[in-house]
């Protein structure tokens, strides 16, 4: 009986560890694919959830991503990085906030890590299959490896065919749960030289107040 036992064991194992290398090899290919992009230009659908403190938030967001930088619209806002700067504008406050970027102190998933943010920090676990519209969406569980990590743990839905991500759903210790669905995923679009540029003069003619941090 011992002998039953240990050898379950060792299946167990075999197969948590073989899924786990197809985890891995799959999350690796979604990273190349993604660095193979010039730029990357996301519609999005996003989503907060907490059923114990009984919210449910839901918007729409797009995003537009090269190398580091990016412009995000979302909540209302448009936040600008440029490499080494945040803009946040809101045109209901009519207010810009400028801050410093300081990589060590980000731990948060920014648009600009957004699909590659997995490299590091994270053990990986094969999870479930759907299918969606036709299409093949693979999980795979990304469980912090550093156990006072807010996160809890990050579903990420992968296309198999594209290796886009599909879905990101991350939940929090608190119980809160983000979701955010692409809605499209365009790649090498041609894209403004000033995009990620902030247009100060034109924010202080039309009478915007301008916060800068640090």
């Amino acid at each position: 009986m011992k002998k039953v036992v240990l050898l379950f064991a060792a299946l167990l194992f075999s197969i948590s560890f073989t899924q786990a290398q197809d985890a891995k090899k799959l999350l690796n290919e979604v990273s190349a694919k993604v660095k193979s992009y010039d730029n990357i230009v996301i519609d999005f659908k996003w989503n907060l959830s907490n059923e114990k403190e009984k919210v449910n938030q839901e918007t729409r967001g797009d995003v537009t991503i090269s190398g580091n930088k990016y412009l995000l619209n979302m909540l209302g806002t448009t936040r600008i990085f440029d490499g080494k700067k945040i803009y946040s504008i809101v045109p209901e406050d009519e207010e810009v906030t400028i801050s410093n970027y300081n990589p060590q102190d980000d731990k948060e998933i920014t648009p600009s890590k957004m699909l590659t943010f997995y490299e590091k920090g994270y053990t990986y676990k094969w999870d479930i299959e759907q299918n969606v519209k036709g299409r093949k969406i693979q999980y795979v569980k990304l469980i912090p490896i550093d156990s006072k990590a807010e996160i809890k743990n990050i579903l990420l839905g992968i296309d198999v065919q594209t290796k886009h991500i599909y879905r990101l759903i991350q939940t929090d210790d608190n119980g809160t749960k983000y979701t955010l669905t692409v809605n499209s995923f365009k790649t090498n679009e041609p894209l403004s030289k000033t995009l990620f540029t902030f247009d100060k003069p034109k924010y202080e003619r039309e009478g915007y107040y301008i916060n800068t941090l640090n």
